[in-house]
């Protein structure tokens, strides 16, 4: 598949050692057969072996040159470092996000680019999982992730256990000058944010109750609109005002649709309340993002039970949604990923090209009529 660059594949696979004393079955042939089970929705590892071997003459020319037992694939992902795979994950996300750049469906009015954080929890079975101990009588991970609201790609993924609070996760982010990060209330630290604006960084959140500020100015608002106020304010709590000196603008808007009132809070002070809000309405994207990788790949069930077979399978399948995205934008596919992912489906071993396959090209195969082999259906 040209969508995938195994040079550099190799290069992550070197860097951590990945094929050392490795004979047969090497670290890229544990990539294919993940992504063969991510794309054809297998439940298991004896799912996976017995699959593959039912069509064991086309594996070589996929890339798979051993004979895939389940023992094998199992010791493959407990062994092998997943920080290959999340590396090379990184590789495929700078390249779509290189490809979808230029992609203006963005329904906000705006220059800058807008990004959206927030983290999914994978839960997990605590009696197989110890390791991920949660709460009480409940195991889980959760994959924070950071959305580029242009074209839906995830730009930054960090993969912790369920304790992790997501506040923690600003630390690790790259900060880009005149970007915007919306984020819902759990990610409210005034430290941090105050870290955001001396970075010329931008924020859009979600307002907590249980702080003290005062109005310095209040802006006009349109009230037809929905919106209630636009104040310009200070924190005058003790230890707030000490986290976060500057001014912060807060925005009340009440949403018609779902009959709730909005506040949020922004070191924005240029755009209007409604570029604001229909940054923050915007978030809803990163929602469906795991709402999506959730119903259509495999990381709600697991293939093992340490934390590198889970964090190499979702690392994994994070590869397969961008290796669709970048799929979907280089061959100018107008079908949804959804759809893109169910031909594949069941395609992966058709011998026709994927741009024939995905853009319902016209193609026939040559065979000729006296070929010795028995019809399953006579129509």
């Amino acid at each position: 598949m040209d969508f995938i660059s195994k040079y550099e594949f190799e290069k992550c696979v070197a860097k951590y050692k990945g094929n050392y004393r490795v004979r047969t079955f090497t670290c890229w042939e544990q990539f294919i057969v993940m992504m063969f089970a991510q794309f054809t929705y297998r439940e298991s590892l004896r799912d996976i072996e017995s699959c593959l071997a039912a069509i064991s003459g086309k594996l070589y020319h996929s890339g798979v040159k051993s004979k895939v037992k389940r023992s094998t694939l199992s010791d493959a992902n407990e062994k092998r470092d997943w920080r290959i795979y999340a590396e090379f994950a990184q590789l495929l996300i700078g390249e779509a996000r290189e490809l979808y750049k230029e992609d203006h469906k963005f329904s906000v009015n705006i220059d800058e680019i807008a990004y959206a954080l927030d983290s999914s929890t994978i839960d997990l079975c605590l009696s197989l999982f110890p390791w991920a101990k949660f709460r009480k009588n409940k195991a889980a991970v959760k994959m924070h992730t950071q959305l580029d609201l242009r074209g839906n790609i995830p730009t930054f993924i960090e993969i912790t256990d369920g304790k992790v609070h997501d506040v923690n996760i600003l630390d690790a982010l790259t900060l880009e000058p005149g970007a915007f990060y919306i984020m819902d209330r759990a990610y409210l630290d005034f430290e941090r944010l105050y870290h955001l604006n001396e970075c010329l960084s931008f924020f859009v959140i979600r307002e907590k109750r249980n702080f003290n500020y005062r109005r310095v100015y209040s802006n006009k608002v349109d009230k037809t609109l929905g919106f209630k106020c636009d104040q310009i304010i200070k924190l005058t709590g003790f230890y707030t005002k000490q986290k976060y000196p500057e001014k912060l603008r807060r925005i009340k808007y009440f949403d018609k649709e779902t009959g709730k009132t909005l506040v949020f809070l922004t070191n924005n002070f240029t755009y209007q309340a409604t570029i604001i809000a229909e940054l923050y309405k915007e978030r809803w994207k990163i929602e469906l993002f795991f709402k999506w990788i959730k119903q259509h790949l495999r990381i709600k069930s697991f293939f093992g039970t340490s934390l590198n077979a889970i964090y190499t399978q979702i690392w994994i399948a994070v590869s397969a949604y961008l290796i669709i995205a970048i799929m979907k934008k280089r061959l100018k596919i107008e079908l949804e990923l959804y759809t893109i992912l169910q031909i594949l489906s069941i395609s992966l071993f058709e011998k026709v090209t994927v741009n024939q396959l995905l853009n319902n090209k016209e193609y026939r195969n040559n065979i000729n009529d006296d070929y010795n082999q028995l019809k399953m259906f006579d129509l």
